[in-house]
């Protein structure tokens, strides 16, 4: 719990009371202070309230970056498993799949920029 959210309750009761006593002795300018006072208290409650949540989103996100962090080495290494039970599985599809990644790549590298066509003027 944030300081600012029990400093706000405790200046929002205490202008609830300084109202309500300002309301049985008939002083306006009690009442008003009371009232002031308390809707400071609120808002100061309010911006507890918000840090609050603000700390929690974060300690939340934190931990789920951590839980992803740490299960991202167990699914590479599922993932890696399964590639590696494919090429056992079926070696000539796999030596295939390669080389047509290979040819596509080389077909890549070696083909000459294209060059903007000539103006005449």
């Amino acid at each position: 719990m944030d300081k600012d959210r029990i400093t706000g309750s405790a200046r929002d009761f205490a202008g609830k009371v300084e109202g309500t006593a300002g309301n049985v002795a008939g002083d306006a300018r009690s009442q008003l202070e009371g009232r002031a006072r308390e809707a400071a208290g609120a808002a100061q409650n309010l911006y507890g309230q918000a840090k609050d949540a603000a700390r929690d989103a974060k300690d939340a996100a934190i931990g789920y970056a951590k839980d992803s962090y740490e299960k991202s080495g167990d699914t590479f290494r599922d993932g890696s498993q399964a590639i590696a039970k494919g090429v056992q599985d079926n070696p000539l599809g796999s030596l295939l799949i390669a080389g047509g990644i290979g040819f596509a790549l080389a077909l890549l590298m070696t083909r000459q920029p294209r060059r903007s066509p000539s103006r005449w003027r």
